[in-house]
This record gives C-alpha cells, structure tokens and sequence, in this order.
C-alpha cells in the first residue's frame, strides 16, 4: 500500500469555503488560511439556534509501540457517516511538534483516512501553538521581570510555580538556572519548560466557553508564593490581557476536511498523560451546533484521556456523549499478552487471548460511567480470521458490539460496519455517572480513580504530595477536579506492565495546582511535562522536496 505522505498526494481538496457552506456556517464567519484551511469566528457558536446534535467519544485500550490507530479510527468512522448522508462533523486535537518531530510522528490519521493538509497540520498549522506558547513565556517574562524591578509582590523565586515552555521534546530544558550573567541579566532562580500541550494555558484555551471565560482563567491562575507564603496570581501582574490579545486568534476553532470531504474542526492539544487530552470545548460545541452528529477522541486509552473528557470536560460544559467507541487492535491485544513487537505478524493465538484482560478492563471502566462502548477493531493486513474470531467471541459474552474496520486501506467504506453499529448503540447509553464528587477529598478522588479505572489496590502520597495536599486545603480548592499524569503504556503507573496489571499502588508524588484551567494534576510515578528526543526522532527521516513535499512525515 502507498505511504501516508503518497496517498496525501492524490487528495483533491474542496475549497474550504464549501466544507463551511455544507456545515451551513454562515460565510462572514470564515477567515481562510489560504485554500483548505480556515478559522471561524466564534460567533458562529450563537449564530445558529438549531438543536445541538449528538456526540460520539473515540476512545481505546491502552497504547502499545504497535499503534492502535484512535485517530485514524475516528476519521474514518466519521467519513462512514458521510457516506450513509448524515450529517457529521469531527472535532479533533492538533498535533504538537515535539511527539512528530519525535518518537510518536503525525498525529491527522493514515491511509485513506487522514485529515488534511496533513503536513501544515502537523507542523504549523494556523499557529495556535505559538500563541499559546507566547503568552505562557509572555506571563514567565513578567513575573522575572517584576522580581528584578524591585518585586512589589515580595515574590519569592524559590517559590515560582510557573514555568516556560516550548513546542518540542528537549530534556536538556527541563530543569535550569536563570538570569546568570551579572546583575543586568536578571535575579538567578532555578527554573525549566514544559512541553506546550502541558502549558495550563493550552488547558484554559481548551476548556474556556469563550473569551471573557478565559480572560477569567488567566486571571486566576496561580504562580507563584510570597516570602511570607500567600498566593500570587497572574491578575497581579496586569499582563492578562496582553496575553488575551496574543490568544485571540487562537481561540477560534480551525476548519479542515478528511480525504474524503468530512469536515473537521481541529483546535487545541493537550496531552492525556500529562493534562486532559481533549481538543477545544469551543471546537466540540461547534461541531455539535451545525451537525447532527459530532466524532471527537480523547487522548491515549480509556483510563486516561476517557476519564478526563468524562470527569472533567463533559462535566464542566454539561456533555454527555451518545455513544463510546473503543478501539483496539489484534497486535496490540498479542503485545499486551506478552508478544515482542518484532513477532506481530504471524498468528499467535494464546498471545491474542492473554491480552484480552486489557481489552476487558476498558470494557469495565466504560461501563462505569453508564455506557455500552462499540468495540472497533482497526484490522491489519497480518491479522488472521482466528485472531479476530478470539476477540469478536469475547466481546459477544461481555455482551458488548463488536465491529471490523479497515478504514486505513478503503476509507469510510471500511468503516461503514462500525457506523451502523455505532448508531444503533444509542439507545443503549443512559446519562453518564461521574466517577466520583467534587465534593470528597483530593486524597478520595485520586483512590477512587486509581483503583476503578486503573485496578490499583491502594494509592501512596509521597512527604511531598502531602504537603501539596495540605496547601491545597489551605487555599480552598480541595473542591477541583482531578487530572492525573500517568504513564500511557500502562494501566498502572509503571510503563512497563501490559495487559491487565494487578496487585499494585499507584504513588503519587507531586501535585500542581492549575486554579486557570480549574483542575488539580496530580502527578504519578516517573511521569515528566517535557518529554526527550528518542535515539534516532522521526525528524531524521524527514526532508523537503524540491516540489515542496514534505516527506517522513508520517
């Protein structure tokens, strides 16, 4: 089969002002970004009083180096829709530069369900990104400056809880020195970066209802102590809206289309192991306001970006998702029973029945919040008929729809089984239960997720969690939701158990309080905010034709 970046190739684009118009986005909302690309003013969102049309949550088991393919899952699945007439838009999360120019590569699906232009929407895209990387460094640079000024504040730099960050893997930045050089160079203080889809800002912009909303978050966003230990706030610096001014674009949801001609609002991109994993509530409204039907995903597996679009998303925007897809493959299930990666291709039934366990742990959790999920399995060219009957004879006995797709080679027609099965599971799913209540202690909430959603037996907090417990009690957010930043790879936290681990404790060693974006994360074992370029980044690969292709880019 062709690469990626060839079938992109053969992609005819409709101009993006017909992807808008068959939306019935009315045209003084749109603001191209040249011919396939275009942002659309938020005004759109109140502009159209129809009914908001249902939702579908995308969601897998738990990510093995063998891909399961979520992403291109959800494309696909949403091109199937196209093509049984209905109306339907996708809501997405934009790529960062660090995992595609890293270990992960792209993130706008494969094959014959992509979203596209895939290279500008892997790389700059429209520059959301940027924006919301400087107005995080914007708020860094006040909050230094302030210091060296004369510090009004009577800020303590040993008590800066904000940090800088960029859009890409460098663990070189994670933990530095500033302001050496001399007196003119600024007040000496131990610093870093994140990864920009750790920024809180990213978290903000993508769980703001609109501009006034968000200039709210900033407002309140913690970062810093005083000397004599009381909150310091971003309000207090009067830079808020200098950032607002440099969000102001980014906060309008960017419109693009699939292969096929689906539309797709792609907007914001936090990751689920180190924030929410969700795109924009704004992009999610948006498609729901002129669709009948909305296919969003939720980043990593079901333990991690699922609970969190659960928990978090949906309860602070009053969703409640119509349906539940989970996605899974027969090489992951063999990974996950104890199979190398290098040995996928050939038939190995035990391997296939040892992995089941995760598949059955997801099938649970989903369960939990009130809902029957659709099992998809993205099938490969290795896979065997007895392989896929192990799953399909698993999924009959939980009582759970199964479905074989193979939208990566044929498109939506690859995923027209799974559509029809995804609309007949409506009536299934009643209102989603939360997990658990704003109301108990941080130290209950984070129990009652480590041990419903990942299997854990207990939970430790390190002496320094507990006394971030102890601060957050003090300054009244015991109340907030919690985000926990785990490893991807594992149900637990240890990224090196698969399947379905057992008789574990998860220990939380760290908690940030993120008092813009309204959530506390609570950090789990060895998990980092600023990930590291692997031996050989996919960057390597990489090169710019002379017709102006990008090719590796996949």
């Amino acid at each position: 089969m062709a690469s990626d970046v060839e079938i992109a190739l053969q992609f005819t684009p409709q101009p993006i002002a017909d992807i808008s118009a068959k939306l019935g986005i009315d045209p003084h909302h749109l603001y191209p970004y040249g011919r396939d690309i275009a942002k659309i003013d938020l005004q759109a969102l109140t502009h159209n009083n129809r009914q908001p049309g249902k939702l579908i949550l995308v969601s897998a088991t738990t990510p093995t180096p063998s891909g399961e393919g979520k992403t291109t899952t959800t494309i696909g699945l949403a091109q199937a829709f196209t093509l049984l007439n209905e109306s339907v838009c996708m809501a997405l999360r934009e790529p960062s530069l660090g995992p595609c120019l890293g270990m992960k590569g792209g993130a706008t699906g494969g094959g014959y369900s992509q979203i596209m232009p895939a290279d500008r929407i892997n790389l700059h895209f429209t520059g959301d990104f940027h924006a919301i990387t400087s107005a995080n460094n914007l708020l860094s640079a006040a909050l230094d400056n302030h210091i060296y000024q004369g510090n009004e504040l009577t800020i303590d730099p040993r008590q800066i809880v904000w940090r800088r960050v960029m859009d890409m893997n460098d663990r070189s930045l994670r933990n530095i020195v500033l302001g050496l050089g001399g007196k003119l160079q600024g007040i000496p203080r131990e610093g870093g970066f994140d990864i920009t889809a750790a920024s809180e800002v990213m978290a903000m912009l993508c769980l703001a209802e609109d501009a006034a909303d968000l200039q709210q978050r900033l407002d309140r966003t913690l970062i810093a102590y005083t000397y004599t230990g009381e909150p310091v706030y971003a309000r207090q610096l009067h830079i808020t809206g200098a950032m607002m001014a440099l969000l102001r674009d980014a906060l309008q949801p960017n419109l693009v289309q699939s292969f096929e001609g689906t539309p797709a609002f792609v907007h914001g991109g936090p990751f689920a192991n180190i924030a929410h994993g969700c795109n924009s509530l704004i992009a999610t409204r948006m498609a729901m306001q002129y669709a009948d039907w909305t296919i969003t995903e939720a980043g990593f597996g079901f333990d991690l970006g699922a609970e969190k679009f659960f928990d978090i998303k949906c309860r602070a925007a009053n969703l409640d998702p119509d349906a539940v897809v989970l996605v899974t493959t027969v090489r992951a299930l063999k990974m996950h029973g104890g199979k190398a990666k290098d040995q996928l291709a050939s038939e190995d039934l035990s391997a296939v029945k040892k992995g089941l366990s995760n598949l059955d742990k997801h099938i649970e959790s989903v369960a939990i919040f009130n809902k029957k999920p659709v099992v998809a399995l993205n099938r490969f060219a290795t896979d065997t008929d007895r392989e896929i009957e192990i799953i399909r004879t698993r999924c009959t006995t939980l009582g759970v729809t199964f479905a074989v797709t193979t939208h990566h080679a044929d498109g939506g027609q690859g995923a027209l089984e799974l559509a029809r099965a995804v609309i007949a599971s409506v009536p299934q799913n009643k209102p989603f239960k939360p997990l658990y209540s704003f109301d108990l202690s941080v130290m209950e909430k984070v129990r009652i997720v480590c041990r419903q959603m990942y299997g854990a037996d207990d939970v430790a907090f390190t002496k320094e969690a507990a006394k971030d417990l102890q601060l957050v009690q003090q300054l009244g957010l015991s109340h907030l939701p919690i985000c926990i930043a785990k490893a991807p790879s594992s149900l637990s936290d240890d990224p090196s158990l698969r399947g379905r681990p057992r008789d574990f404790e998860v220990t939380v060693r760290a908690i940030q309080i993120n008092a813009g974006a309204g959530f506390l994360v609570i950090l789990t074992g060895d998990i980092l905010r600023m990930p590291g370029l692997p031996k050989i980044p996919a960057a390597n690969n990489m090169r710019l034709r002379d017709n102006g292709v990008i090719e590796g880019l996949e």
